[in-house]
């Protein structure tokens, strides 16, 4: 069975672009959001997240299993460093992102989340 992970000299290592999708969340910055895709681009919603105040959202993903692992990170807009980001509470169909505001103020950006599932196994 081939994988679906692509590797080329010279090129990064990831999945086929029929594998990675992008969505942004609707109302607030807690709303869950669905994309069924290895590998994806959420761009948040913009509502205000106070110092030192973390929120956590839940991806409904149809590729993910309770033992795969998630890696996620803060990809683009907003204050670069400003954020912590982390995947967790990964079960079979769903995972969820938190993300907590270290700064010292208020932050109201649509920062842009890059993640992707890594299989067990």
């Amino acid at each position: 069975m081939p994988s679906v992970f692509e590797a080329t000299a010279g090129a990064a290592l990831g999945v086929g672009t029929d594998q990675t999708g992008s969505v942004t969340q609707a109302t607030s910055k807690a709303t869950g959001v669905t994309l069924n895709k290895a590998a994806g681009v959420i761009t948040m919603d913009d509502a205000d997240l106070a110092t030192a105040t973390e929120v956590s959202f839940t991806v409904t993903n149809s590729e993910i299993t309770a033992s795969d692992a998630v890696l996620v990170n803060h990809a683009s807009a907003g204050t670069a460093g400003a954020y912590m980001v982390q995947a967790n509470t990964i079960a079979a169909g769903s995972f969820a992102i938190t993300v907590t505001n270290l700064t010292g103020g208020t932050l109201g950006e649509a920062i842009v989340l890059n993640y992707q599932i890594f299989k067990a196994g």
